[in-house]
């Protein structure tokens, strides 16, 4: 981004001047400059934008000797265009004409009147439809953070403080489009929560205590803040008060559709880490093509239906009564699909309700959505009723706490027109019969064609021409015409305009008085119709917090009607909820992967049963590609979806409470922060180990594949043995592996349970089964999966070769020699080649133990060869 002072100022004409004193304001934004009928950019801008906007740059003049780099685009445009930069990750201020050119005999004023920013955005262009575009605000103190969020398009504005790890949870739950933080924390800001989000640095002072309360409380008019629950919460108090400060710096000023501060509650919501977020792949996946658990389980009508659904997902419920009555709504609508059907039917006009009403309080409303609102409150009305004569108490408190707002509804009925313009500069917005002055007007300015033709009988019938006519243009307006043929009967008081070949044509004072009463109705209708308008939205903005909870409401009613579609769809059973530490699931299977498979292929179910007394721990054993992945994910997916009062994809299943859900699935590389698969793989694990809860539900897969075998069998073996040992919580624990050393542990530890999923061998060739048995597997069958990969003949059969070497070698405990003359050795089984009596061998041995290669990254450890490749002499 373009710094300040970083573009050239030579000798500059008097825009230009005004030009830059507005930039140097806003030095990392690109300046839409209003100049005429464009919004021009200049110098570092204009490049920026025409690479972004595909639009010409081009050069203009700047005062003596100087050229400045010129982009522009037709303000009308401005919809087009804005979203596409603020989508590249630029922050954009709109710069207008603050008075009317025609007004002033020197250069117009001009002032930024809107900063856009990707956290920052109303337009229904950059915002995306079915997700929140939240910005958020983090303050760190010490070994604490505060956090907020804030949609500005619903008005939703959330807090919280607690660990880091909570934050962090929090962010990668919410995903905000734009993160501010304090400009000096910005190191410690990228060390807890990464350099994944957009960000943004305020100064310190903004996240000061006294700052932030003065902000809240100016906004919400109040004299404290304990009447929205989060005056304990210190931190994330400082956070939202930043908020409230960016909002006032990005002149956004009418904000009114904030209504309240509301306090996310740790100990209401399941915890789920970030790793746990992208592994189950809730919300998206790293993998192309691949289909998120939302994708599937979002049935929703309306995009703030589809929001909600979002934030229940990210925030699973632990308290079994709120679960039960979700889940017990959405048996209900099984119960009676005629009446869901018909909530269905009011529920489709409804639209976004949520952002509508937004703009009401914003100003950004047209007409036509106004009349999209009384649309949407037309239908609460009989949704309310629907719900209270139900027999359902979840749907009966909805129907009991919607408010179809009939006064202000009426009140649109009547005096907004049917079918309005998008815009109110259109004309025709209010209906007739409102305005008795605006009736009248509309009748001179639109019953002149008639007046015109009465007016053309008479002079037909005065003068003897039958070829007269009227017409109007821009240049002179409105003219009598009359052919060459009847010139000689033209009346001496018309005053001729215009020659043509055949005829002449002619202007009346009677036409010209006509002419700007017409032109005048025209101007007065337009003025009279924006403030009857504007009288309307400002009524309308009284109801902003009746319409803001009726969105809500409507919003959690169509999250529980999706879950029921997508219940009956998907053949998915009501979970039964209890308050205890089991888990048995029967028949199982992964709701994203069963809607993945061939017409012809079925889903093979599978039973889970943990609990804390009997079977805490279970051990899976199984070759690749048989299933052991997708059955870890399933469990934790289908308890993740009872959590938030969704039927589960299963025969039953009896859910006892969880409090956090961990996964450490797969291995992945972060090379571009210097870590290993490795270091992954122990940062995720050590988070586990560190948040352990007696309610905790954890999945390992395949720990310790980035180390040796025994390196790896050990630090498996340690990791089962803390969990299972840790007398504080006994957290249930599904643990995928290939090292079938662990099957031993079943031998000593006693709620620790081998399983594995099942393959056939016919004819040397492998079936998976995918069925989970009991009993541990001793044999992996790589080589076979290699084969049905494709890999060439001669080298599985010599794996094979070797595997059976290795085995033979394995019982015999020899492996410290060579298997063969090729020197192949089991991977954690080496020859050791420093006992030989050799110095520089003693050397190359003595550097490799002094190298920490756990922290080690990929740079480091090739100049780490070359040192090691220097000793021996060799170029």
């Amino acid at each position: 981004m373009a710094k300040k002072g970083t573009t050239k100022k030579a000798v500059q004409t008097p825009l230009m001047k005004q030009y830059y004193s507005i930039k140097d304001k806003h030095p990392d934004a690109i300046l839409l400059f209003r100049v005429g009928d464009f919004y021009e950019t200049f110098s570092d801008d204009a490049i920026k934008a025409s690479e972004i906007l595909g639009i010409t740059l081009t050069r203009r003049a700047n005062g003596a000797a100087s050229y400045v780099e010129l982009a522009g685009f037709p303000h009308h445009a401005l919809d087009t265009y804005l979203p596409k930069l603020v989508r590249a990750g630029q922050r954009v201020a709109v710069c207008d004409q603050l008075e009317d050119p025609k007004m002033t005999k020197t250069i117009v004023k001009r002032g930024v009147t809107e900063l856009v920013t990707p956290g920052v955005a109303i337009s229904d262009n950059v915002l995306e439809h079915r997700e929140n575009n939240f910005l958020a605000a983090v303050h760190i103190h010490k070994n604490l953070a505060g956090v907020s969020f804030l949609d500005i398009s619903t008005g939703e504005f959330l807090t919280a403080e607690g660990s880091f790890e909570y934050i962090d949870k929090l962010l990668n739950g919410f995903k905000p489009k734009e993160v501010l933080f304090e400009k000096s924390k910005r190191t410690q800001f990228v060390e807890c929560f990464g350099d994944k989000f957009y960000t943004y640095g305020l100064e310190d002072w903004v996240f000061t205590e006294d700052s932030a309360h003065d902000r809240l409380l100016k906004h919400f008019e109040t004299k404290s803040l304990k009447g929205y629950g989060v005056h304990n919460l210190k931190y994330g108090v400082v956070a939202s008060g930043a908020i409230m400060h960016y909002l006032d710096i990005t002149q956004h000023h009418k904000i009114q559709h904030i209504t309240g501060l509301s306090r996310i509650e740790e100990d209401k919501y399941v915890w789920l880490d970030k790793f746990t977020i992208r592994n189950l792949e809730l919300f998206g996946s790293v993998n192309d093509g691949a289909t998120s658990l939302s994708a599937v389980i979002d049935q929703t009508i309306s995009p703030m239906g589809s929001r909600m659904l979002k934030r229940w997902l990210a925030l699973p419920l632990k308290e079994v009564k709120l679960i039960e009555d979700r889940l017990s709504a959405v048996e209900y609508f099984f119960k009676a699909p005629e009446f869901k059907s018909q909530l269905e039917e009011y529920l489709r006009p409804v639209g976004d309700l949520e952002r509508l009403v937004s703009k009401v309080a914003v100003g950004r409303i047209s007409p036509r959505e106004v009349v999209q609102v009384k649309q949407a409150l037309n239908a609460i009305e009989p949704i309310k009723k629907g719900c209270e004569m139900g027999d359902n108490d979840t749907l009966k408190s909805i129907g009991e706490q919607l408010n179809p707002c009939i006064s202000i509804r009426e009140r649109i009925e009547k005096e907004i027109a049917s079918d309005p313009p998008a815009q109110i500069n259109k004309g025709n917005v209010i209906a007739e019969g409102v305005n008795q002055e605006l009736d009248d007007l509309r009748k001179i300015a639109f019953s002149g064609k008639d007046y015109l033709n009465s007016m053309v009988e008479r002079e037909v019938e005065r003068t003897g021409i039958p070829s007269l006519k009227i017409s109007f243009n821009n240049v002179f307006g409105y003219y009598i015409e009359v052919r060459n043929t009847h010139k000689d009967k033209v009346p001496q008081e018309w005053i001729r305009k215009q020659t043509l070949v055949n005829a002449e044509r002619y202007i009346t004072e009677e036409l010209k008085e006509y002419e700007a009463k017409i032109l005048g109705a025209e101007e007065k209708i337009l003025v009279l119709e924006t403030q009857l308008y504007t009288e309307l939205v400002l009524s309308l903005s009284e109801y902003l917090v009746a319409i803001q909870l009726d969105a809500s409401l409507l919003a959690k009613l169509d999250c529980l009607l999706s879950f029921s579609t997508t219940a009956a769809q998907n053949k998915y059973v009501r979970p039964v909820i209890k308050d205890d530490d089991v888990l048995d699931i029967k028949g199982g299977r992964h709701p994203v992967i069963e809607k993945q498979m061939a017409i012809d292929e079925e889903y093979i179910p599978n039973d889970v049963a943990l609990d804390t007394d009997k079977q805490q721990v279970i051990i899976i054993t199984g070759p690749n590609m048989a299933g052991k992945s997708a059955l870890l994910r399933q469990t934790a997916l289908i308890v993740l979806m009872a959590q938030i009062g969704s039927f589960v994809p299963a025969e039953s299943a009896q859910i006892g409470v969880v409090d956090k859900i961990f996964t450490r699935v797969g291995a992945s590389d972060n090379i571009s922060a210097g870590e290993s698969t490795f270091m992954v793989e122990m940062n995720e694990a050590a988070s586990i180990l560190n948040n352990l809860s007696p309610r905790s539900l954890i999945l390992f897969d395949e720990l310790g594949r980035g180390t040796s075998t025994y390196d790896g069998i050990s630090i498996a073996w340690s990791i089962v043995e803390y969990i299972h040992e840790n007398k504080r919580a006994r957290a249930k624990t599904l643990f995928a592996t290939h090292y079938h050393e662990l099957n031993e542990m079943e031998k000593s530890f006693e709620r620790c349970k081998n399983y594995n999923v099942s393959v056939k061998e016919v004819n040397n060739k492998v079936i998976f089964l995918r069925k989970l048995v009991r009993g541990g597997s001793n044999h992996s069958f790589g080589i076979h999966v290699a084969r049905m990969a494709g890999m060439p003949k001669t080298v599985v059969n010599r794996a094979n070769d070797i595997l059976l070497e290795l085995e033979g070698a394995n019982r015999k405990g020899s492996l410290a020699k060579p298997v063969n003359d090729i020197g192949q050795h089991r991977e954690g089984y080496q020859m050791s080649i420093f006992q030989l009596d050799d110095p520089v061998l003693k050397q190359i041995r003595d550097e490799i133990a002094n190298t920490d290669i756990n922290n080690l990254t990929p740079v480091e450890a090739l100049n780490k060869l070359n040192e090691i490749k220097k000793f021996t002499g060799i170029k």
